[in-house]
Order: C-alpha cells, then sequence, then structure tokens
C-alpha cells in the first residue's frame, strides 16, 4: 500500500468513526478545505458550513465498512481516494452502499478534503 493510500485511508477512518460517535460536525469542519464540498447521495451539494450543521443532530453510523479502495494521483499536493463504503444505523432494513470519492489536497503539509461525492448503490444480496 502507498504512502498516500495509507495517509487517505487513515483520514477517511477518522471521519468515518467520527460519524459513528457523534464527532462528525467538528471533524468535518477542520478537515475541509475553506471552499471545500460534499456532493450527497441525493444530489445536494453542500459547502463545509453546512456539511458541519448537517452533521450536529444527524443519528450516528453503528458500523462502517470501506471496500475496493483505490487512490487516483490528481497533482503533486492532490489525490482522490475511491471506494465503495457500506454502513449501517440502528433500525436500517439495509446498509447504506455508495460509490464514494474524496478529494484531498495538501495545504501547509496536512492533508484536507476539498470534495466528497457519494453515488447510492444497490447492497449486495445477503447484506
Amino acid at each position: 500500500m502507498t504512502s498516500v493510500m495509507s495517509e487517505l485511508l487513515r483520514l477517511e477512518m477518522a471521519g468515518w468513526e467520527s460519524l459513528c460517535d457523534g464527532s462528525g460536525d467538528d471533524f468535518y469542519r477542520q478537515i475541509m478545505t475553506d471552499d471545500g464540498v460534499m456532493v450527497i447521495a441525493d444530489g445536494t451539494v453542500l459547502d463545509r458550513d453546512a456539511v458541519a450543521e448537517s452533521l450536529r443532530d444527524a443519528p450516528a453510523w453503528s458500523s462502517y465498512e470501506i471496500s475496493d479502495e483505490r487512490v487516483v494521483t490528481v497533482g503533486p499536493d492532490a489525490a482522490a481516494l475511491v471506494y465503495t463504503g457500506h454502513a449501517s444505523r440502528p433500525g436500517d432494513e439495509a446498509p447504506f452502499v455508495a460509490a464514494m470519492s474524496s478529494v484531498y489536497v495538501k495545504q501547509a503539509g496536512e492533508w484536507r478534503l476539498a470534495l466528497y461525492q457519494q453515488t447510492p448503490l444497490a447492497p449486495p444480496p445477503g447484506r
């Protein structure tokens, strides 16, 4: 596994952990670039402040899984982590499954999230 892959996976998993423990609003306010956006499953585009606000009282995820991950180099200080994400909340009939892309840029030596996008997928049979 490349260094960039391991760094971005570590950040992505930290984001998911924050969504599981209820601290996602603080995590994403800190990690997103000033002009960063998220394009969520229903097509809504949220800027950093709207992301943090939407996560403040959002129900926590109980579990998540990242699979089929790969890194696409976008430039000398930018890379996209592309993967399939599976996540569940208590009481959900089926997990949320989506193709996810997180574009990170290095600012002042730290990876920051500039763009996150999710496209819902049908859950695999038996999940």
